[in-house]
């Protein structure tokens, strides 16, 4: 019974490190589609909106640190919902996780440990993210 429960622990965190994967991929998938669907940069309109943002002083200084954001990089509602929704999972087990942790029994933590270790070894092969704004190496393909 206790090789199991110990197993079965195995196994969540396996879970979790999937859904991890599974959103990267996901967001890639949103990423392409919307590269694929973006206008050609020549192609923009000279005035776009202003953020609301904006408007405000303090935020000012903040919005003009961020990177540009470009057009079309906004997920649908549809697509938004599938992340949100993907995020509630992965918040979920990953509770479960942390409660099984407190049960302070050493067999079971150990556990947990294993399956960290299985689970990023077997779904964190996805290529590496660079410094520079969490965006895909050179050498990972987006859309192949």
């Amino acid at each position: 019974m206790f090789v199991g429960s110990c197993i079965g622990v195995i196994c969540l965190v396996l879970l979790l490190e999937f859904l991890r994967r599974l959103q990267r991929e996901y967001d890639r998938f949103i990423a392409c589609e919307n590269q694929q669907r973006s206008p050609k940069p020549g192609n923009r309109s000279s005035d776009p909106e202003e953020p609301p943002h904006l408007a405000v002083p303090l935020l000012q200084d903040w919005a003009k640190s961020l990177p540009p954001r470009e057009s079309g990089s906004l997920p649908s509602i549809t697509q938004q919902t599938v992340r949100a929704l993907m995020y509630m999972l992965q918040f979920a087990v990953a509770y479960m996780i942390m409660l099984l942790a407190m049960y302070y029994n050493g067999y079971i933590i150990v556990c947990i440990f294993i399956g960290a270790f299985i689970g990023f070894f077997l779904f964190s092969r996805d290529g590496f993210v660079s410094a520079n704004n969490g965006a895909l190496s050179d050498n990972v393909a987006c859309c192949a």
